[in-house]
C-alpha cells in the first residue's frame, strides 16, 4: 500500500517574516486595522500633550535633577532657559506617555524591518521614522533615568505622523472595500489635515517658546496663529523672545511652500472634475428620479432636441438627466448647461458606459431609463453600431432592470439588441418614409409632426393664413386612454370602430385611429367596421391635447332658452351637443348649419326650390357593420384588372403573384405581403444600363414603362434600402399603379442584396452618381420621365471637418438637379435639419427671407418645430432622420409610439391592422364640401379613417425687382398699345380663372414694376439701342435655354430620344422672343416655385375641401375579411393614389 502524504501549499514563503508582512502590510483588512490603531495612538499622544500644558501652572517652576527649586529665583536667567528644556509632568501622565511611546516605537521598528529591502539608510532617513525617534526615545530613556522624566519632548509633532497614518489608512480602506473615492475627496482631506497640522504645530511651539516671555496659554497662541496666517496682523499679541520669533518665521516659510502645492493640486483636480463631471450622488438617486443618456459624442443639436422633447411633458419636470459621454464637454454644450434652467436638472459625466465605475457614478442601477444613441456623423456607421451594441450589453449587465431605449443605424444589427425595451433603427424608418413620400406625399413631414411635442402655437403670430392653420394643426399628437374611462369614447361601447371614430370626430374633434385589446399587446390601426369596441379596449387617438387635459363646457340653460326659438329652424338644424375648450380646439356638430363666423367656412345645404342642383346624400355610419352596405376593396384580386383587356389580364396574372418575399437581406425584418414575380429575375437583367442575353435594353426609355419611374440615388445598396422597395410593392398597391424603381448606386450591390430584390417586379439598379459630372448617368436611368427622384445622404460625406458641411455635396447636387430638371419632384434626405433652408435656395426671394425671419422668431419663442415653415419641409421634399430622434424620446412617456409609427410606415404588418394610403380630391368630389362630410363618406362606404390633408396652394409672391422691371420696360418699348391691351386682357383672364397658372403676375405687382422701371434714367440714340440689343440677346440666351440645350445635346450624344424633354425646351424656344413672357416661362417650368404645400393633421370638421387636396387615410386590412359582393368601379374609393396618379378617385 502507498502511504499518503499531506502537502500544504502556501501562496507566500512559509517564514515568520513573510507571515508578519502578510498580516501588517499585504492583507488589506488587517493592515487597515493596524493603520487605524496607529492613527489613534498619535491622536492620543497629542491629546496627552494638551492635557500636560493645561495642567501646568504658569508661575510654577520646573524641577531638574541638578537644580532644585530652593536654589534659584524665578528671575534667574538660567532658570528662564530651563523653562524651555524642562516641564512639570505628573507621574500618571508620564506613565501614559511612556506606554504610548513604547508601542509606537515598537510598531515603527517592526514595520521598518518588514519593509526593509537592502538599504538601511532608506529606512532610517525617512521623515516619519525620524519624528518617531524624536518623540518616543526620550520617554523610553526616562524609564531607566528617572531624572529625565520632566524633560520637554515635542510630542505635538505626532500630528504629522497622524496625518501620514490617515493617508495610509484611506488607501487601505479603498483596497479593502474594493471601492475608490474621488481624487477630489482625497486631496481635500489631505489639504485640511495639512492645514490643521500647521496650525497645531504653530500653536504648541509658540506656547512653549513663550514660557520664558509672556507665558501665553493655548488660546492666546491659537489667536495669534489665526491672525498671522490670515495676514491680518492686529499686533495685540506678538512673540517676545528671539526663539519664538524665529519659530514663527520658520512656520510661515513652511506654509508658503506646502500650502500652495496643496492648493495647486486641488485646483487641478477641480478642473479635471469639471471636465469629467464628478458623480451623481447616491442619496439623490434614491430620492429623485433620473434618466441616463449615453452617447459617444455630444453635440449641441442633439442635446437640445433631447432636452426640449424630454421636458416637454409635464410629468417629467422633476426628472434629472445624467449624460454619460467619453469625450470632453463641448464649449457650446458647457455654455448651455450653465443656463439655470438646465444647470439644475442636467448633469454631465465624462466616462464610458463600458466601465462599471462610470456606470456606478451615473447610478445606472437606480435610473428610470437609459437612452443609448448612435453617432450618425461617423463615416463607418457599422462601427458606430458596434459601439452602441457594446454599450447596451454593458448597461444590461450592470443594471438588468433598467429600461433600455436604443438607437441603431443599420438594420442588420438589430437582432443583437432584441432584449432592449425600445429600439429605433434609423435606416428602416428612413427608407420607409422616403418610399411612402413617393405614393403618399409628405409622409415624412406627417410622421415628423406627429412625433414632436407641440402646443400648436407655432405660426399664430404670422399674417399668413396658411401658416396659422398649418401651425395649429401641427400640435396634434397621438394619445391613448381606456374606453371605459374616456369621455370621448365611453358611449361607443358595443359599437363598431368606424362608428366610434366618425362620431368622436363629429362631436369632439378627435380622430380615433387604433385600438388594443386588453389581452393582446398588438396595436390595430383602423381594424375596420366589423371591430366591436369593448370597455377594456385602449383607444389611440389624434388630438391637440390628451383628454385628461381637456375641459368640457356644456351649454347652460340661458343659452338653451335664448336659442329655443330657432333651435330646430329649418330641416337641417340639429343641436350642438358639446364644445371642447382646450388648446384652441373646438368640436362641432357637423349637421348644425347655423350661421358661423365670417372667417370660417360654412356648410349650406341646397334649398327646396333648387332641386335640380341638389347634391347626392351620404349614407350614415352604422353602429354595427352590415356586409351588404360596406364597399370593401378586394385587393387580393386587384380591382385595377377590371379595366384591362382579357389578354392583358391573363398576361399580368402570369407575370405577378402575391405573397411573402422568399428572401430577406437581414435578420429581424417584418414579413410583408407583396407583389412578387413567379420566378426570380437573373441578376444580369437587374442591371438597367447593360444589355444581356435576356434583353437588349441599355436605358430606361427603351423599356417602355407605362408608369413614371422612381429613382433612388444612394451611395451603397445597404440592407435598409430593402425597406424602400417593400412599401412600393405592398399587396394593397394596384398593379396598374406600380412604378418602376431604379436604384442609382455609387458602388455595385452585393450578391445578397440582389438575391433579395430579384423577386420584386420592375426593380432595377444602375451604377452611377448624381454629381455634376454625371449627367449621362441621370439621363440613362430615365430622369427626364421620372415621377420622383429620391436622394439619400451619403455616408462618405460625414468626414467633413465641420459637422454641418456633411450635407454640402448633397445640397449642391440637388440644386443642380433642381435647375436642370425643374419639373422633377426631388425628395432629399439631409443629416442636419438646419441645412433645410438651403434646399431650392433662391437668394433674392423675398418670401424665403420672410420665412427665415419667421423661423428665428419661432425659435426665440421656444418652439421645437421652428423649421416647420420652410417650404421644402412643409411640402415633404426634404427631411432629416435626426428629426425622428424624438420618437425614441417620446417612447419614455408613450411606449406605443414606435409601434404605431412602424405600422403607419408599413415596417410591421399585423393581421387586422390597417395601412396608410391617400386619395386625391378631384372636381367630381367637391360636392362633399367639408372634411366632416368626407369623414362620413369614407367611414360609411369603405371603412377608411382620414387623419389629415395635404394641401397645395398658389404661392402669391412677387418676383425680384430686376426681373420684373427689365421685362416690363422691354415690353413697353417693343409693343404697341393694342398688344398691351391684349396682353393685359389675357393676364386678367388667366388670374381670375385659375390662379395657379401664373400666380406671380398680379396686376398690382405689374403696375408697381412699371412705375419702378420708369424711374430709371432713359437712354437715347445708339446707347439705348445698344442696351436694348444686349437685353434681347440676354433673353434669347437665357439660363434656362442654356440648360435645356445642354441636356438635349447630352441625350443626343448618348443616343437617347429627346421627345419627352424636347416638349419643354421647344416651349421655351417658342416664347423666348417675347420678353414679357420670359417671366411667365421661368416660373411655369417649375411648379414647386409657384406653389406651396403643407399638411393639416386632423383638421377641424368644417374645413373646406379644395381641388387637388390629398387626404391621408388609414385603410382597413383587406385580408381581415372577404366582401360578399363585388363593389362597383364608380363608387369605389379603394385605390390609393399619389399626386401623379392618372386615375381620378370618385367619392
Amino acid at each position: 500500500s502507498v502511504r499518503r502524504v499531506q502537502v500544504e501549499f502556501y501562496m507566500n514563503e512559509n517564514t515568520f517574516k513573510e507571515r508578519l508582512k502578510l498580516f501588517f502590510i499585504k492583507n488589506q483588512r488587517s493592515s487597515l486595522r493596524i493603520r487605524l490603531f496607529n492613527f489613534s495612538l498619535k491622536l492620543l499622544s497629542c491629546l496627552l500633550y494638551i492635557i500636560r500644558v493645561l495642567l501646568e501652572s504658569p508661575s510654577q517652576g520646573n524641577e531638574c535633577w541638578y537644580y532644585p527649586l530652593s536654589e534659584f529665583s524665578v528671575e534667574d536667567s538660567t532658570n528662564k532657559r530651563s523653562h524651555i528644556f524642562w516641564v512639570n509632568r505628573s507621574l500618571p501622565l508620564w506613565g501614559l506617555q511612556v506606554l504610548v511611546a513604547l508601542i509606537s516605537l515598537f510598531e515603527t521598528i517592526l514595520l521598518g524591518y518588514l519593509s526593509y529591502k537592502g538599504n538601511i539608510w532608506e529606512q532610517i532617513l525617512r521623515i516619519p521614522f525620524i519624528l518617531e525617534i524624536i518623540n518616543a526615545v526620550p520617554f523610553v530613556i526616562s524609564i531607566f533615568w528617572p531624572a529625565l522624566r520632566n524633560l520637554f519632548v515635542p510630542v505635538f509633532l505626532n500630528c504629522w505622523l497622524a496625518k501620514h497614518a490617515l493617508e495610509n489608512m484611506i488607501n487601505d480602506l479603498h483596497r479593502a472595500i474594493q471601492r475608490t473615492q474621488s481624487a477630489m475627496f482625497n486631496q481635500v482631506l489631505i489639504l485640511i489635515s495639512t492645514l490643521l497640522c500647521l496650525i497645531f504645530t504653530c500653536i504648541c511651539g509658540i506656547q512653549h517658546l513663550e514660557r520664558i516671555g509672556k507665558k501665553l496659554n493655548l488660546f492666546d497662541s491659537l489667536y495669534f496663529c489665526i491672525v498671522t496666517f490670515s495676514t491680518v496682523g492686529f499686533g495685540d499679541v506678538t512673540p517676545e523672545t528671539w526663539s519664538s520669533k524665529l519659530f514663527v518665521v520658520a512656520m510661515i516659510c513652511v506654509a508658503l511652500v506646502v500650502l500652495p502645492i496643496q492648493f495647486e493640486q486641488l485646483a487641478y483636480l477641480w478642473m479635471e472634475r469639471q471636465k469629467s463631471g464628478g458623480n451623481y450622488s447616491r442619496h439623490r438617486a434614491q430620492t429623485e428620479k433620473h434618466v441616463v443618456l449615453c452617447v459617444s459624442s455630444l453635440k449641441i443639436d442633439l442635446l437640445m432636441d433631447f432636452l426640449n422633447e424630454f421636458y416637454a411633458h409635464p410629468r417629467l419636470q422633476d426628472y434629472y438627466v445624467v449624460i454619460l459621454c467619453p469625450t470632453e464637454m463641448d464649449v457650446q454644450v458647457r455654455r448651455v448647461l450653465q443656463i439655470p434652467m438646465w444647470s439644475q436638472r442636467v448633469i454631465y459625466l465624462q466616462g464610458s458606459a463600458l466601465k462599471d465605475q462610470d456606470l456606478l457614478r451615473a447610478k445606472m442601477d437606480d435610473a428610470e431609463a437609459c437612452f443609448i444613441l448612435s453617432s450618425r456623423c461617423e463615416v463607418d456607421r457599422t462601427s458606430s453600431d458596434h459601439q452602441t451594441i457594446l454599450r447596451a450589453w454593458a448597461v444590461k449587465d450592470f443594471a438588468p432592470n433598467c429600461p433600455l431605449y436604443v438607437q441603431i443605424l443599420k438594420p442588420e444589427n438589430k437582432f443583437h439588441i432584441k432584449f432592449a425595451d425600445h429600439v429605433v433603427c434609423e435606416e428602416e424608418f428612413k427608407y420607409a418614409m422616403l418610399a411612402l413620400n413617393c405614393i403618399c406625399p409628405a409622409t415624412s413631414t406627417l410622421i415628423t409632426l406627429l412625433v414632436h411635442t407641440s402646443r400648436g402655437q407655432e405660426g399664430q403670430q404670422s399674417p399668413e393664413q396658411w401658416q396659422k392653420t398649418y401651425g395649429r394643426c401641427s400640435g396634434n399628437e397621438v394619445y391613448h386612454i381606456t374606453l371605459e374611462d374616456s369621455a370621448f369614447f365611453a358611449e361607443y361601447e358595443g359599437k363598431s370602430f368606424t362608428y366610434a371614430s366618425f362620431h368622436a370626430h363629429k362631436k369632439f374633434g378627435v380622430c380615433l385611429i387604433g385600438v388594443r385589446r386588453e389581452d393582446n399587446k398588438n396595436i390595430l390601426l383602423n381594424p375596420g367596421p366589423r371591430y366591436i369596441m369593448n370597455a377594456t379596449d385602449v383607444c389611440f387617438y389624434i388630438n391637440i391635447t390628451k383628454e385628461e387635459n381637456s375641459a368640457f363646457k356644456n351649454q347652460d340653460q340661458q343659452k338653451k332658452s335664448s336659442f329655443s326659438r330657432s333651435f330646430y329652424h329649418g330641416p337641417s338644424r340639429l343641436p350642438v351637443h358639446s364644445i371642447i375648450a382646450s388648446m384652441g380646439t373646438v368640436a362641432i356638430d357637423l349637421q348644425d348649419t347655423s350661421c358661423r363666423s365670417a372667417s370660417g367656412p360654412t356648410l349650406t345645404l341646397p334649398t327646396e326650390g333648387i332641386k335640380e342642383i341638389r347634391r347626392p346624400s351620404i349614407a350614415p355610419v352604422l353602429e354595427v357593420a352590415d356586409a351588404s352596405s360596406l364597399q370593401t376593396c378586394d385587393l387580393l384580386s386587384d380591382q385595377s384588372e377590371d379595366e384591362t383587356t382579357p389578354d392583358e389580364k391573363m398576361s399580368s396574372n402570369l407575370e405577378y403573384a402575391k405573397g411573402y418575399p422568399p428572401y430577406s437581406p437581414y435578420i429581424g425584418s417584418s414579413p410583408t405581403f407583396c407583389h412578387l414575380l413567379h420566378e426570380k429575375v437573373p441578376f444580369c437583367c437587374l442591371r438597367l444600363d447593360k444589355s444581356c442575353q435576356h434583353n437588349y435594353y441599355e436605358d430606361a426609355k427603351a423599356y417602355g414603362f407605362k408608369n413614371k419611374l422612381i429613382i433612388v440615388a444612394a451611395e451603397t445598396a445597404g440592407n435598409g434600402l430593402y425597406n424602400f422597395i417593400v412599401p412600393l410593392r405592398a399587396y394593397y398597391r394596384p398593379k396598374k399603379e406600380l412604378n418602376p424603381i431604379v436604384l442609382l448606386l455609387d458602388n455595385p450591390p452585393d450578391i445578397h442584396f440582389l438575391d433579395a430584390i430579384c423577386w420584386f417586379p420592375m426593380v432595377y439598379y444602375m451604377v452611377g452618381s448624381i454629381d455634376n459630372q454625371s449627367l449621362d448617368d441621370l439621363l440613362r436611368c430615365g430622369v427626364t420621365f421620372a415621377a420622383n427622384m429620391v436622394v439619400v445622404d451619403k455616408e462618405s460625406t460625414m468626414s467633413a471637418e465641420e459637422d454641418y458641411m456633411a450635407d454640402a455635396k448633397t445640397i449642391v447636387n440637388v440644386q443642380t438637379l433642381f435647375r436642370l430638371f425643374s419639373s422633377l419632384s426631388i425628395i432629399t434626405e439631409l443629416t442636419h435639419p438646419a441645412n433645410m433652408r438651403f434646399m431650392q435656395f433662391r437668394a433674392k426671394d423675398c418670401y424665403s427671407l420672410a420665412l427665415s425671419k419667421l423661423e428665428k422668431k419661432e425659435r426665440e419663442r421656444g418652439s421645437n418645430l421652428a423649421f416647420m415653415f420652410r417650404l421644402p419641409f412643409a411640402a415633404g421634399r426634404v427631411f432629416s432622420i435626426s428629426m425622428l430622434d424624438t420618437l425614441l424620446y417620446q417612447s419614455f412617456v408613450k411606449d406605443y409610439m414606435i409601434s404605431i409609427t412602424r405600422l403607419l410606415l408599413g415596417l410591421d404588418t399585423i393581421p387586422g391592422s390597417g395601412f396608410l394610403c391617400s386619395i386625391k380630391i378631384t372636381e367630381e368630389d367637391l360636392w362633399i364640401r367639408t372634411y366632416a362630410r368626407l369623414y362620413q363618406k369614407l367611414c360609411s362606404s369603405s371603412g377608411d379613417v382620414p387623419i389629415g390633408i395635404y394641401r397645395t396652394e398658389s404661392q402669391k409672391l412677387a418676383a425680384s425687382e430686376s426681373q420684373i422691371s427689365i421685362s416690363v420696360e422691354e415690353w413697353e418699348d417693343t409693343k404697341d398699345c393694342k398688344d398691351q391691351g391684349h396682353h393685359r386682357g389675357n393676364h386678367r383672364n388667366s388670374t381670375s380663372s385659375d390662379q395657379s397658372d401664373h400666380p406671380l403676375l398680379r396686376r398690382k405687382s405689374m403696375q408697381w414694376a412699371r412705375r419702378l422701371s420708369r424711374k430709371g434714367p432713359r437712354h437715347s440714340g445708339k446707347t439705348a439701342e445698344k442696351i436694348t440689343q444686349q437685353r434681347l440677346n440676354l433673353y434669347r440666351r437665357s439660363e434656362r435655354q442654356e440648360l435645356a440645350e445642354l441636356v438635349k445635346n447630352r441625350m443626343k450624344h448618348l443616343g437617347l430620344s429627346t421627345v419627352g424633354y424636347a416638349t419643354v425646351s421647344s416651349f421655351a424656344a417658342s416664347r423666348i422672343n417675347e420678353p414679357f413672357n420670359l417671366l411667365f416661362h421661368q416660373y411655369e417650368m417649375n411648379d414647386h416655385q409657384s406653389t406651396l404645400s403643407y399638411i393639416l393633421i386632423n383638421p377641424s370638421p368644417d374645413t373646406r375641401l379644395e381641388l387637388n387636396d390629398v387626404v391621408y387615410l388609414i385603410r382597413p386590412d383587406p385580408l381581415s375579411y372577404l366582401p360578399n359582393s363585388e363593389p362597383s368601379q364608380n363608387n369605389s374609393i379603394c385605390n390609393a393614389t399619389g399626386l401623379d396618379s392618372r386615375e381620378e378617385t370618385q367619392l
